[in-house]
């Protein structure tokens, strides 16, 4: 038997109907069941029988090594697809079943013929990591890339990520860029193996973002669990607030910019892209990298009973601390001396809050009066991850972080704080 039969598996009273695929060993079968999804049975285990042979042209469907089946044509925008791996480039590891990193931008272009005529693509690979192996030295090197690959022409650039710290990267590229063109992340709660996937509509939403005219970093994604739209968040205000539904990633505080109608994407007559909110504008921004990091940032969050020590720590050769604090930007009185000892010591110290919507105000009650005078920066409506990555920038980029983090950059402060529905 060859890849490409189908075949049927007996093993252990169960039985599997379906086409025979490569495998990484010799020990294991894999088998395409009508459902979409693989299964891997040891070889040894299993008694098989040919049902058909070559029903599936296995190396059609897989693509010559090096060929692509998008052609340049000088009508379309040119986006570069830049891959980080994640499960949207990503593929079994039939030996142990674990989804791993595997593609690279080229594969993505031949295992979403989608893309097809929607624009000419350039690839590039910048790492092959999941996003919880992502790194700041990393986010530099895919800002780099971003910025020549706009000075070398891109109309934009989709960056393909992984889903888990995907908001810290697009963060951390709304304040080292300045960008003419749009900048999209995009990636997948789902592999592509499995019939619920989600990688074409993102991938397809996500270039048709990048031929917009909000020249932002955002992040494009499900905007719910039906295959009907995706939302366009801005990179310094998204959370990830699902750890699988497929419409994981939220606008904190406020709405999204817009959405991306995949119906319309999928008809090429009307337009797929809808902004809703103020943004900046295709063209309307220089070219620009400010790529110096501060990578000694820590994140603290306090809770009933954390001891003032845990601060002390985290402060004791790191030049910048956010706290992560109850309501309104609060810890406990005991915390106090020592954030003023922190503070006094050079260390910048800027207040968030757990809460997921509204803003810190230390003006209200004494504790946050006291740790206005200890020195103290208001993180106004951040979200605490962006407020860390923030702060890594301005350390590293600011003549004054501190007023830094007090201004509006890149949409991550809201002149107001709004009940959204």
């Amino acid at each position: 038997m060859n890849p490409g039969d189908r075949i049927r598996v007996e093993r252990a009273n169960r039985t599997y109907e379906g086409v025979l695929l490569p495998s990484t060993t010799d020990e294991n079968l894999v088998v395409k069941l009508e459902s979409g999804y693989n299964v891997g049975v040891t070889r040894e285990e299993a008694t098989v029988d040919v049902l058909e042979a070559d029903t599936y042209d296995v190396e059609s469907a897989q693509d010559a090594e090096g060929e692509s089946a998008i052609e340049f044509d000088d009508d379309l925008p040119t986006i570069s697809l830049i891959s980080t791996g994640g499960t949207i480039a990503s593929t079994v590891d039939y030996r142990t079943g674990a989804v791993t990193a595997q593609f690279d931008a080229e594969d993505v272009l031949r295992a979403v013929p989608d893309l097809a005529g929607r624009a000419n693509y350039r690839g590039r690979v910048v790492a092959n990591i999941l996003s919880e192996n992502m790194t700041p030295d990393v986010w530099q090197d895919l800002a780099r890339a971003v910025h020549e690959e706009i000075e070398a022409g891109a109309d934009g650039v989709v960056v393909m990520h992984g889903t888990d710290t995907m908001q810290f990267t697009a963060a951390a590229l709304a304040f080292i860029l300045d960008t003419p063109v749009p900048v999209v992340f995009t990636g997948s709660q789902r592999s592509a193996d499995r019939p619920s996937s989600d990688n074409v509509m993102n991938a397809v939403c996500a270039v048709e973002a990048a031929k917009s005219d909000c020249a932002e970093v955002t992040v494009c994604m499900h905007a719910d669990e039906a295959d009907e739209c995706c939302a366009l968040h801005r990179g310094t205000r998204v959370r990830k607030n699902h750890t699988s539904r497929r419409d994981a990633f939220e606008t904190v505080g406020s709405e999204p910019l817009g959405e991306v109608d995949y119906e319309n994407c999928e008809s090429h007559e009307t337009e797929a892209v809808t902004l809703r909110r103020e943004y900046a504008e295709r063209g309307e921004t220089d070219l620009a990298l400010h790529d110096a990091l501060e990578t000694d940032v820590s994140l603290v969050k306090f809770t009933p009973g954390t001891d003032p020590e845990m601060l002390e720590a985290a402060a004791e050769s790191a030049p910048g601390v956010v706290i992560e604090g109850t309501g309104l930007g609060h810890v406990n009185t005991d915390w106090i001396d020592t954030v003023t000892d922190v503070v006094d010591a050079g260390t910048t110290v800027v207040m968030t809050s757990q809460c997921l919507e509204g803003r810190v105000c230390d003006r209200v009650y004494d504790t946050g009066r006291d740790l206005l005078d200890a020195g103290v920066i208001e993180g106004e409506d951040m979200l605490p991850g962006t407020a860390k990555v923030k702060l890594m920038w301005a350390l590293g980029n600011a003549d004054d972080p501190a007023g830094a983090m007090r201004d509006p950059l890149a949409g991550e402060i809201q002149t107001q704080s709004r009940p959204w529905t």
